[in-house]
């Protein structure tokens, strides 16, 4: 009798899928590779190193945190979970309160940084507390990363506390309860992204408590809309941990691995190594100076006044050149080592890349919570949220056939359209921090179509500019009708 060897079934996805893929590693590469490395560029060749110091104790308190909250992950659904989960929402209880409390205080009260220039506490090589710098330690920062741990806990223990009287353990998709926190997310971020596009809150505060009130009226609106915006971000997160949550039970035994990886072996060193640099690096600039060998003290630093070393040194242009090319470097060869490694460790993949897209979101917020940055920080980190979620989505048996119509010219075209959409898109989305020179934009915008923003003392009266959110709405329309024949089509790869 003959037998016949059965063909292998290729893998084959959607293009539909594919493309929400590509999607999310363009947004990745766009900010690893893009603006991660320019913000630390400009931050370590900036007038003073103030700047750079909150940027590195934001990052290193932002994966500190992420590393927290996987830790409670693997603590609570390891197979054999070591600790009660009432134990953690106790303590995420304490934690969100802690955080809010701190957050207000700091927000509300004008004691958002530390030390102040009047500080002086065992002050040394010309510091405000030991060697610090005024405003190196953001409160705000620390109270939103308390509370957000906080939450964390609280919702992964109730998670655990249902699957311990209910042995359910599929993954049931995208369910209607996280379609509509999507949805609410969505419409929260879309009216804030409306309003402030025609009322600016700078201008809003000045219109409302005057010139002399202006900065106290600036926090209270600021707190208002953060409150609301907290709420979008809020939903959003629910989304994304729950989706996540689903996508990782069934194989639970086959991702907890990779995902104590990504956070004992990336998380928690990058925050060491960063923790680490914000205590030295004032110290470390001071010591730098004095290598005189090849001229090496003024290639690395530039000092502006020869007798306040090292209060007014900071680092040059090509010492600025050289963290950015290894910062790059790194970003780079993590995202081609993602590729190689698709098909033999595809969980660690895609894990690490969720909780990546998740660190960045919240570093975005984290890192800018001055009062003319914070709400559109908010903006942008729940906009990286909602595409995180709908990420994971797509992420369930994406080698499922789902289809089996040829992609023929007029899906070409479709896929061709629908990506061109989405980099336009990517541009006015980029261009919407008002955040200088940190973020250069590429299409003007500036809020305040109605309430303009307050004009500095000598300068052309500021105008409210739209031109971003005009082709940012233009495309997401043009691209959504695109993907939208895209799938009801169903190509295949």
């Amino acid at each position: 009798m003959q037998h016949t060897q059965q063909r292998e079934v290729p893998e084959r996805i959607s293009w539909a899928r594919a493309l929400i893929f590509a999607v999310g590693f363009f947004f990745i590469a766009a900010i690893l590779i893009g603006q991660i490395p320019g913000y630390v560029f400009t931050e370590m060749t900036a007038a003073s190193l103030d700047g750079l110091e909150r940027g590195l104790l934001g990052l290193g308190v932002v994966m500190l945190a992420g590393f927290t909250i996987i830790q409670v992950i693997v603590l609570l659904f390891d197979p054999k979970p070591l600790i009660p989960p009432i134990i953690f929402t106790l303590l995420g209880a304490v934690s969100a309160i802690a955080g809010f409390a701190l957050t207000v205080w700091s927000s509300l009260f004008g004691n958002q940084y530390f030390p102040s220039v009047n500080t002086s506490i065992l002050p040394l090589l010309g510091g405000k507390f030991l060697w610090f710098q005024p405003n190196v330690i953001d409160f705000v920062m620390l109270g939103l990363a308390i509370l957000t741990v906080g939450l964390a806990m609280i919702f992964y223990s109730i998670l655990a506390i249902r699957e311990q009287s209910n042995p359910d353990r599929r993954d049931p998709g995208t369910t209607p309860g996280i379609r509509l926190l999507i949805i609410a997310s969505s419409i929260l971020l879309v009216i804030f992204l409306v309003v402030y596009t025609y009322v600016n809150n700078e201008g809003l505060a000045i219109a409302w408590f005057g010139a002399k009130g202006a900065e106290a009226g600036l926090r209270y609106i600021n707190f208002g809309a953060s409150i609301f915006l907290g709420l979008a971000i809020l939903l959003a997160s629910a989304a994304f941990l729950l989706r996540l949550h689903y996508l990782m039970r069934p194989v639970r035994k086959r991702t907890m691995a990779p995902l104590y990886a990504v956070g004992a072996l990336g998380l928690a060193q990058s925050a060491a190594i960063l923790i680490l640099a914000w205590i030295v690096i004032y110290p470390l600039i001071a010591w730098m100076h004095t290598w005189s060998f090849i001229g090496l003290n003024s290639y690395l630093t530039v000092c502006s006044k020869s007798e306040l070393i090292p209060a007014s040194c900071t680092f040059s242009q090509q010492a600025g050149y050289i963290i950015d090319t290894a910062v790059t470097s790194a970003s780079f060869g993590l995202l081609m080592g993602a590729i190689w490694a698709w098909k033999s460790h595809r969980n660690l993949v895609i894990v690490g890349s969720f909780v990546t897209v998740g660190v960045v979101a919240f570093a975005t917020l984290l890192l800018h919570t001055a009062p003319d940055q914070l709400l559109v920080a908010f903006l942008l980190c729940g906009a990286m949220l909602v595409l995180v979620t709908i990420w994971t989505s797509v992420a369930r048996r994406e080698f499922a056939v789902i289809g089996e119509n040829n992609l023929g010219c007029l899906g070409q075209w479709l896929i061709f359209g629908t990506c061109l959409f989405i980099y336009l898109g990517a541009f006015a989305y980029f261009s919407i921090p008002e955040w200088a020179p940190e973020n250069e934009p590429n299409i003007p915008f500036v809020s305040g179509l109605l309430v303009p923003p307050p004009t500095p003392a000598g300068s052309v009266p500021l105008v409210g500019t739209a031109d971003a959110i005009v082709m940012l709405v233009l495309m997401a329309i043009l691209g959504g009708l695109q993907f939208y024949f895209l799938t009801r089509n169903r190509y295949k790869v």
